[in-house]
């Protein structure tokens, strides 16, 4: 395992929120800050390619009897997982081989508190990559999600480590960067035009 400090001489990739990064490259680390967001750390070990993403499901209501896949605000959250997955599929990874870890989905952007929905942006996020890696056959290694404090990780492409370092407080200026980005997806989400079924 490789240490932080010698991480610091490794090349560097910082994801923001919607972002994504795939590579085949040895020594990269992917790093990002989370909090109800979350990040699947993904990686096929005999062909040594990774992937990484950084996203949060954005709707305005959250059904507890709906599996969160098959809702609207899924349907976000699988296109970010096929973007790496995808990625990593066309730099050569055997996606029967692919494993997860994954990290995020704190207590930091409450809900609307409507009756039926959830209280907690983090706990839809949290059961989303849950079951979107059963529903995958994804086998999920490790994983750190939920609870109230912000996480800093570092995806280690040379043995696919991962180093989660807990925000001792709640920071404001994450809490604002999330609201804007949950905000922002919801308005482009609604601005769109909806699916046109062709019947031939």
């Amino acid at each position: 395992m490789i240490s932080t400090r010698d991480m610091q001489h490794m090349k560097k990739v910082i994801l923001k929120p919607g972002e994504h990064f795939v590579s085949a490259e040895t020594g990269v680390v992917v790093s990002t800050l989370l909090g109800s967001c979350i990040a699947a750390c993904l990686y096929d070990p005999a062909r040594r390619i990774v992937g990484m993403n950084h996203f949060l499901l954005a709707n305005h209501r959250y059904s507890r009897e709906t599996p969160v896949c098959l809702s609207e605000a899924g349907r976000y959250g699988i296109h970010s997982m096929e973007l790496i997955i995808n990625g990593m599929l066309k730099l050569g990874a055997d996606r029967r081989l692919i494993q997860a870890k994954v990290f995020g989905g704190s207590s930091m952007l409450p809900g609307s508190g409507t009756p039926g929905n959830f209280a907690c942006v983090g706990e839809v996020n949290c059961r989303f990559i849950v079951e979107f890696l059963k529903n995958d056959g994804i086998p999920l290694m490790s994983s750190d999600l939920g609870g109230s404090r912000g996480r800093i990780i570092l995806f280690d492409s040379m043995d696919y480590s991962v180093y989660v370092r807990k925000m001792k407080e709640i920071v404001p200026k994450v809490i604002d960067r999330e609201q804007r980005y949950w905000t922002h997806a919801i308005r482009a989400h609604e601005q769109e035009e909806p699916d046109t079924e062709i019947w031939e």
